[in-house]
């Protein structure tokens, strides 16, 4: 297929190609939803309830004396892990029902303390299993808020056809995004969900601009056929993709090592939601518009009655 020239010449919306980013969409997304209904998530102390706690040492915490210590006081099922440096833990309690916050509180110190005395309990953090039940359902119930909200923003912007295709991307990315952390067994916190959100608005932003140009190609280039145009659009809009792209991910992976274990849930959640977004933004979104035939016609508007136009002083 012959393209502009001086631009970029991939022939991303062959049907032959087309099909099998279609197929691989389809797999990860059947894959994804598998998984998370089989195996489920790792949800933190955010929508599990329970008690977190992050502790100092003065030298290398031992993990295992840790647990040991917190065992044989009682504390069943507990998580210790290490916390950004080898003297940094996060524990983690499941819901303590019965227990005063307070005497729990002491009753956690004095555990820990009894080998260390210099032992810096820094944070201790509360959460209900109801409350963590309802930021369950209001987190689900907010994505598909923001979902339908979106494709009401897409159809009156563009046409329902391209509504369609962004909010397939967007479910695609936020299915596979959650399948991720499902399938590696990572924790799904709320700062996890406040990626997801933000990688809609990234993959939403990528997409619309995508539309915008591929709106104005169907106009300009008329008599071309709707692929053509699209791929045309998407080959001048395939530099500023992976520029942003690629800048942004720069920045994930310097928060992910740099950052420390608290946002290591939330870079993770980006850098993959970044690039499963960029993916769908190209072929997820533009195919299936495609396989809505949308073509140029669609984008013009209704013509006048003439009936009307002759009862019209």
């Amino acid at each position: 297929m012959r393209l502009i020239k001086d631009k970029t010449s991939i022939d991303f919306l062959s049907l032959g190609r087309r099909r099998i980013a279609v197929a691989i969409s389809i797999l990860a997304v059947l894959v994804s939803i598998a998984t998370i209904a089989t195996k489920g998530l790792e949800f933190g102390i955010d929508f599990t309830g329970g008690v977190l706690l992050e502790v100092g040492y003065p030298q290398e915490a031992d993990l295992e004396r840790i647990r040991q210590l917190l065992g044989d006081a009682g504390f069943d099922d507990v998580q210790v892990q290490r916390f950004g440096t080898a003297t940094e833990v996060l524990i983690r309690l499941p819901p303590q029902p019965d227990a005063d916050s307070d005497a729990l509180r002491k009753s956690l110190s004095d555990t820990l303390s009894a080998d260390e005395p210099n032992v810096d309990l820094r944070r201790v953090e509360f959460v209900g299993p109801q409350v963590g039940q309802e930021l369950r359902e209001q987190g689900g119930l907010a994505t598909i808020f923001v979902l339908l909200l979106i494709f009401a923003y897409v159809m009156i912007r563009f046409q329902w056809k391209f509504a369609a295709g962004a909010v397939a991307a967007l479910a695609h990315d936020v299915i596979v995004t959650v399948g991720f952390f499902s399938i590696f067994g990572l924790q799904f916190d709320l700062t996890v969900l406040a990626a997801i959100l933000a990688v809609i608005g990234y993959s939403l932003n990528d997409t619309v601009v995508a539309f915008d140009r591929i709106r104005e190609n169907f106009i300009k280039l008329r008599g071309t056929s709707s692929e053509e145009a699209m791929n045309i659009s998407i080959n001048e809009m395939l530099a500023r993709t992976i520029i942003t792209g690629v800048t942004t991910l720069f920045v994930l992976f310097a928060l992910l090592t740099l950052g420390g274990e608290s946002v290591r849930p939330f870079s993770i959640a980006l850098i993959v939601g970044v690039i499963v977004g960029t993916y769908s933004s190209v072929y997820t979104a533009s195919a299936t518009a495609l396989y809505l035939n949308i073509n140029a016609q669609d984008l013009l508007p209704p013509a006048e009655d003439p009936d009307l136009v002759d009862d019209l002083p």
